[in-house]
Formats: C-alpha cells, structure tokens, sequence
C-alpha cells in the first residue's frame, strides 16, 4: 500500500511541474496574442485556470493580475482594463464585466517606510 502511495505521489508531482510549465507558456501566448486576438488570450487563460484546478496547481500572483477574478478576461492595462491607487490598495476594474478588484500593497508601503526611516537614522 505505502508503495502505491509513493508511486502516485511522484507521479503527481512530475504532473504538477509540467502543467506550472504549460501554465507559464499560456500566460505568455495570451500575453503575445492579445493585440491579434483578445478572444484566444481569454481562451489560454480559461485552459490555464482549468490545467491549475485538474492538477490542483497554485497560480502565481503576478499571473493572477493579468486576468479578471469575475468574468476570467485577459487584462491588458489602458485596453480593457482601468488601474487606480486608493486606500492602501491596487484596484483593477474590469471594463468588459465592469467589477472592480483590490489588491493590497501593504509590503511596498513598509518597504518604503523602512528605507525611510533608515534615511533619517
């Protein structure tokens, strides 16, 4: 039974490398094919979060940025969506499903308050 067990977890893990590897080469063809053809950019992410959830694969967050959480669009700033700056966070707004998205930046702002402070001292 224990060898079964470390079988599938290898196996799992040597599936899980190679969709984190499809999952960057997606990213980059919605990245390169969006000006063309934003409907096949929308298409890559929707095979990118489907490869993520079937191999249980975390995206990472700069990839989580590039599309939208509500309507799964490809996000190209100034084109389809609007960023704005505002109480401590990065907020997207989605002009094809019109939502909004908050993304704090917390760690940038004590980043710059360390360099600050270090400054002065």
């Amino acid at each position: 039974m224990a060898k079964n067990r470390k079988r599938y977890l290898k196996r799992m893990r040597d599936f899980q490398k190679i969709a984190r590897e499809r999952i960057d080469v997606l990213i980059k063809q919605a990245d390169n094919m969006f000006h063309l053809n934003p409907q096949l950019s929308n298409r890559y992410i929707y095979l990118l979060r489907k490869i993520a959830m079937k191999y249980n694969v975390k995206i990472k967050p700069e990839y989580k940025r590039k599309f939208c959480k509500h309507c799964y669009s490809y996000l190209r700033p100034s084109v389809n969506v609007r960023i704005r700056v505002s109480n401590g966070k990065v907020v997207y707004y989605c002009l094809n499903c019109k939502k909004f998205m908050r993304f704090p930046y917390i760690k940038e702002q004590k980043e710059k308050r360390r360099l600050k402070l270090s400054k002065n001292v």
